[in-house]
């Protein structure tokens, strides 16, 4: 049930804001004990699917509501069918991509499979002809992929002005994209970088605060004038023009089910010049789906003109 005092109130998204703290108090809830029911799971399951591609398949049912329940807590909601009746109620819709948010794993690190950025570096950047530089990192989460490629590129294009160098950054989630856009990370985030690299391209912030929250540095001007982020829906219409040189799209697929996946590899091969190449994550794999791309080495795919269409194998079952 949602709380008794709402009752009274039009039931709409704004009704939990204007909340006072006295009611509040009022009414306990034991967010512990709550259960998130099959048909629930279902139901969430099928909204996030909706909005986002992401496939929440049995055995997803505690993260669910582990992770829900933050937002029932936040909202005072009693149960998860009145959330549920929440997110439908809610004209804005302002929830259900917040649902769509929390659900998101979020997790990532700076120079994160460094064979990418190797190959990045030994093979992609010195097979390019002069002009411009244009990379996408699709499933950016909070900045570290981005800025861990433009470490990479100002590295080994230090004083090349004949590069214009442009790197799309983009995400699901408004609150990942506002933490990239600041690039300000705490030390302990920043434990995967070589110190040179750190001192080089991360500055201390210093906040005065009456709490001591560690070391936290910001990233160079010069490093976040070479990222563009931009919150996109991979599921929605793409808005850019022109194609990239590379497209890093790793550890996003592996949420997806194999139509969405499919569809998503040859929407990616449409933003690729002839010759570009596409990074999934090395848990993902392109073996199974249907698909046009050169294979190269493990997690890298090239674009080229294809003598043959390259057709999913069959998954084997043992004793069929």
């Amino acid at each position: 049930m949602i709380l008794p005092f709402s009752m009274a109130r039009k039931k709409s998204a704004q009704v939990f804001l204007d909340m006072t703290d006295s009611e509040l108090k009022n009414v306990p809830i034991d967010y512990y004990s709550l259960k998130l029911t099959s048909k629930q799971f279902e139901k969430i399951s099928r909204l996030v699917y909706q909005i986002s591609g992401i496939d929440l398949h049995e055995g997803k049912e505690e993260l669910v509501k582990a992770r829900l329940l933050k937002r029932l807590r936040h909202l005072r909601i009693a149960d998860f069918e009145n959330y549920l009746k929440y997110v439908e109620n809610d004209q804005s819709k302002a929830e259900i991509r917040t649902m769509v948010d929390v659900l998101t794993t979020n997790k990532t690190h700076f120079f994160r499979e460094p064979e990418h950025l190797d190959f990045l570096r030994d093979v992609i950047i010195p097979g390019l002809p002069k002009g411009p530089v244009r990379i996408w990192s699709a499933g950016c989460s909070s900045g570290e992929e981005p800025y861990s490629i433009a470490i990479v590129l100002q590295e080994i294009l230090p004083q090349a002005a004949r590069y214009e160098v442009k790197i799309l950054a983009t995400d699901l989630s408004d609150r990942m994209m506002e933490k990239a856009r600041q690039g300000i990370y705490d030390e302990e985030t920043l434990k995967t970088l070589p110190r040179q690299l750190t001192l080089k391209y991360f500055r201390r912030v210093d906040f005065k605060t009456g709490h001591d929250h560690g070391r936290r540095y910001r990233v160079i001007p010069e490093l976040q004038s070479m990222v563009s982020f931009a919150k996109l829906n991979l599921m929605n219409e793409w808005p850019m023009r022109g194609l990239f040189d590379a497209i890093f799209c790793r550890n996003v697929m592996i949420y997806f089910d194999k139509p969405t996946q499919e569809k998503l590899v040859s929407r990616f091969w449409s933003y690729l010049r002839e010759g570009g190449y596409l990074m999934v994550g090395h848990s993902e794999s392109l073996t199974f789906l249907s698909h046009n791309y050169r294979y190269l080495q493990p997690a890298v795919y090239r674009k080229v003109n294809p003598q043959a269409v390259v057709r999913a194998k069959p998954v084997l079952h043992r004793g069929k």
